[in-house]
Parts: structure tokens; C-alpha cells; sequence
């Protein structure tokens, strides 16, 4: 049978995201599987497989190049356990591996947890140095996430005759949203003027323009629609599922078809998102969105490729407040990777399960007020692969 429709989650958990000096991958790992089957009313002998998503393993000593992390912590053997990889995308594609493997009716329940710690090497030993010294000797030179990001924020304010202003308001916001997220990294409000004014990393991306390194897990509990109904607890629905892989990692950078303005693969993950769950207007079908904010203007591109906005237009949703607390459809009110942080593996698993949260009324102090339909996005590497999942409110 289809994914959408026919899965849902009944239960998830997330430790703090932040620096984690005296807790390795393992403990992170562990403490989100545990929560998530906990939070379902189950115990691990009745999670028939896993999905591991951790992007960057080399990292911490080679933990989650493989799910033997899971069958570790959780004394999981002989069951299956899948480690996928997607850079960014990771935690929303072990969401989908574990959604295919209750669609398939092969399993009853899957554990979807993606972990990754970031934080125990100095910075040039962490992501700087990979870029620098494993990747393409000639085409990697000089190439850094900010600086390429800060190609499309160039031609942005260029095109559109916009400014930092609009990009710092996106920073601003997400800050004071994450004020109200008790696992996020940085959860103290932040002013325009200390945006402006915060160390320049690639022009014109200043430091507060950019998402900090993090450790942190999340996991979710996917089981089907059918068995949901009967278990008598809440539970979000799968509506739709788009995964979408438009280029490749080096080649998308030369491709003359890339304007610098967008990323063709969430206007591909999204519209199969969209037709699986029935989406005609998404501004106005939609009660909140978590999108992948790893630059400021990612968000206000994200506005774009998402339909919330026509092209050039999507600066105007934050102007106009619509995308903040109270607005009509507020954007990463758990802070975003801006704020909340972006442990990478951890990343996609977290917005999946903050969308879960809102439309089955547990978001806390986040709560958006009738949620019943919300959308979460992760764009990876350049751009070039990106999935996005609408889930719904479950009725019993």
C-alpha cells in the first residue's frame, strides 16, 4: 500500500540539541530511541526494525556508519537496522525508509532515530576540514557552506532589490520562537542591530546569519493507520511524501540551469508531497510549517519553492507577519536550525516530529491553536536533494 495515508507516528522523543562535551553518540542515541518507544507505550521487543539516519560519522570515531549503533544501545540483534545518509535530508529519509517499511505490511513498528555529534573536534577539524581535504581537489576549493549560500543571497537582494534587514528579521524571528523550545541550542531572543552588527562569515551572511554545528538526537515511532486507530492514544498522519534528487553534488554548481534563486528539488519534493496529500493552496491549507533555515535566506527562498509565496515575494511573508507567532502561518516556531540547532542526522528526524507534535496538540508553549495539518522540509548538500512530508491530525 501507498505511504500516504496509510502511516502514522504514535510517539516521539528528542534530547536537548546543543554541545555535548560529556555525552557521546551513543548516550544522544540512545536517549531518543528509548523516549520515542516509551512515548508510544511500547517496549523495544516490539519494534520490529530501524531506520539510523547520521550524516557525517567520521566525525565521532566512525559511530552510525552503520545501525549496529541501534542494535548496541538498544540490544536490538538480530532485527534490521538500515543507516541512510542525505546530508541534510538524513533524518527525513530514515522517516521515509522506516514509512516504506510499514507500507510495505513487512513490520508493525519501525523506529525512525537520527542522531550526530557534532561538537567534540575543534571547527577546522569538523565539516571545514572534510570540505577541504576529501573532496573534489580542484571543484572544492575555496567552497564552503556559507560562501555558496551567500551566492544565492547575493542574487537575491541583487534581483529583488531587498536588503540584510530582511534576512536579519528571519534570524530574529526564530530566535524568539526558540524561547519557547526547551531542547533548542540558543533560546534567548536577539535583536536586528545585534544581526547586523554579528562577525561576517561570507558575505553577506553574518554569524547569526548562519545555523550553528550541534549535537543532538530525535526519534519517532511509525506504525500503521490502521493499528493507530485501535491503540487509543494520539497519532499524526502521513498525508504525503516527496523525496526529490535533481542534480549532483559538484555538477548542480556549474549547471546553467541553477538562477541562484531557488532549489529545484523542493519545488519537485513538494509537489509530490502535495498531490499524494491533496494540497491545491498550501498558504492557506497549511496551519504551520518547519522548513530547512540553515541560512537566513534559505527561509525566505523556502517561502518560495514551498508555493507560500510567489517568487521574489517571499521576504513579504515575515514584513507582513504571517510567519511568526500568531500569524496565519508561522514558520520554525521551534526556533529552526537557526536557533533550535543542526545536529544533521538529528535534523530531519526533529522537524517531523515538531509537526507531529503540533497536530496532535503537544507542542507546548508552541502550540498553534486547532492545528490539524502542517508541512516539514529538509533541503541537503547544495541544494540538490530535498524531502518534504505533510502530516495530519489521526482521529480514532
Amino acid at each position: 500500500m501507498p505511504v500516504a495515508g496509510n502511516v502514522a507516528i504514535i510517539g516521539s522523543a528528542a534530547t536537548r540539541f546543543g554541545v555535548h562535551h560529556d555525552r557521546g553518540y551513543l548516550d544522544l542515541l540512545k536517549e531518543a530511541a528509548t523516549g520515542a518507544i516509551a512515548d508510544a507505550g511500547l517496549e523495544s521487543a516490539q519494534v520490529d526494525a530501524a531506520w539510523l539516519g547520521t550524516a557525517h560519522p567520521e566525525l565521532v570515531s566512525l559511530q552510525g556508519d552503520s545501525g549496529t549503533a541501534v542494535t548496541e544501545v538498544l540490544g536490538f540483534a538480530p532485527k534490521p537496522v538500515t543507516r541512510v545518509s542525505a546530508y541534510c535530508a538524513t533524518g527525513m529519509e530514515a522517516v521515509r525508509g522506516a514509512a516504506l517499511g510499514i507500507a510495505s505490511g513487512e513490520y508493525d513498528y519501525v523506529l525512525a532515530v537520527g542522531a550526530e555529534k557534532m561538537r567534540d573536534v575543534a571547527p577546522r577539524e569538523s565539516l571545514v576540514a572534510r570540505v577541504a581535504n576529501q573532496t573534489h581537489p580542484t571543484l572544492a576549493k575555496g567552497r564552503s557552506g556559507p560562501g555558496q549560500f551567500a551566492l544565492l543571497a547575493t542574487r537575491y537582494l541583487n534581483d529583488f532589490g531587498r536588503s540584510r534587514d530582511d534576512m536579519a528579521a528571519i534570524a530574529v524571528k526564530n530566535h524568539e520562537h526558540a524561547s519557547r523550545n526547551p531542547i533548542a541550542q540558543y533560546d534567548q531572543p536577539v535583536t536586528r542591530e545585534q544581526v547586523l552588527a554579528a562577525p561576517m562569515v561570507a558575505d553577506p551572511l553574518g554569524l547569526l546569519d548562519c545555523t550553528p554545528t550541534t549535537d543532538g538526537a530525535a526519534a519517532v515511532i511509525l506504525t500503521s493507520v490502521q493499528r493507530a486507530r485501535t491503540l487509543g492514544r494520539p497519532y499524526a498522519i502521513l498525508d504525503g511524501v516527496g523525496f526529490a534528487v535533481v542534480d549532483g553534488y559538484y555538477a548542480t554548481l556549474y549547471n546553467p540551469d541553477n538562477d541562484y534563486l531557488g532549489f529545484r528539488s523542493t519545488r519537485e519534493a513538494a509537489r509530490i508531497a502535495y498531490a499524494q496529500a491533496g494540497i491545491e493552496n498550501p498558504r492557506e491549507e497549511l496551519d504551520m510549517v518547519e522548513c530547512h533555515d540553515c541560512f537566513t535566506i534559505t527561509e525566505i527562498i523556502n517561502y518560495e519553492d514551498l508555493g507560500l509565496a510567489p517568487r521574489g515575494e517571499g521576504w513579504r511573508l515575515l514584513a507582513e507577519g504571517a510567519t511568526t507567532v500568531g500569524g496565519d502561518i508561522p514558520v520554525n516556531l521551534s526556533g529552526g536550525l537557526q536557533s533550535c540547532g543542526h545536529p544533521i542526522g538529528a535534523t530531519g528526524v526533529r522537524v517531523v516530529k515538531e509537526i507531529a507534535d503540533q497536530v496532535t496538540g503537544r507542542a507546548g508553549p508552541r502550540q498553534v491553536d486547532g492545528a490539524r495539518r502542517g508541512l516539514a522540509h529538509t533541503l541537503g548538500g547544495p541544494g540538490v536533494l530535498s524531502s518534504v512530508m505533510v502530516l495530519s491530525r489521526g482521529e480514532a
